[in-house]
């Protein structure tokens, strides 16, 4: 679902492009399936923006090398959200980054280090919906700030449909992305 998805949305805005994922009723509520629906947001996101070229090819390399690093559990293991070398990956692609490399490692280190610090603040229990909510703007962000690209975000506090599906309990008030019971929202079905 995630790679039909990826390959096949014309929308610009990544955070538009991954909560139609992250609504699909089949996708669970935590797992590292989200690190990819990170990656595939912001690079097709890219490809639909068109200022950088993006390849088929782009989208299937940011999900092997999102497939080496994000793997379930291991944000409680090792310290590091799989949505963490997504991103970084995305920017990798992006910029050619390598070892070796002076700015294209440097900026890919700085996105991957900035999604690092948003996500860290979001814990308490984990929730990888609120990750892929909050590493995207970010993201997006350093896109603009270093290499002068601009995707659209949607702003997404207090949206949250899932509070009710977390196995570990919501942590409700303290998510900016919790829906207040006072806020009527609209549940958007996967399409």
């Amino acid at each position: 679902m995630i790679e039909e998805v990826v390959s096949k949305t014309t929308l610009k805005d990544p955070l538009e492009i991954a909560e139609r994922m992250m609504s699909h009723p089949k996708l669970p509520m935590l797992g590292c399936q989200h690190a990819y629906i990170a990656a595939g947001a912001l690079l097709s996101a890219l490809r639909n923006e068109g200022s950088r070229k993006i390849t088929e090819s782009d989208l299937k390399e940011v999900f092997k090398r999102t497939e080496r690093q994000a793997m379930g559990g291991y944000c409680g293991l090792t310290g590091v959200c799989g949505i963490v070398p997504a991103i970084g990956s995305c920017f990798s692609i992006l910029l050619g980054s390598r070892c070796g490399k002076d700015l294209e490692q440097r900026i890919t280190m700085e996105a991957a280090r900035r999604v690092m610090e948003v996500i860290e603040k979001l814990t308490g229990p984990s929730c990888c919906k609120a990750y892929v909510r909050a590493s995207l703007p970010v993201a997006v962000d350093v896109l603009k700030e270093k290499l002068g690209i601009s995707l659209p975000v949607k702003d997404l506090s207090a949206t949250c449909l899932f509070d009710k599906s977390h196995p570990h309990g919501c942590r409700e008030n303290r998510c900016p992305y919790y829906k207040k019971e006072d806020i009527l929202q609209e549940s958007k079905p996967f399409t």
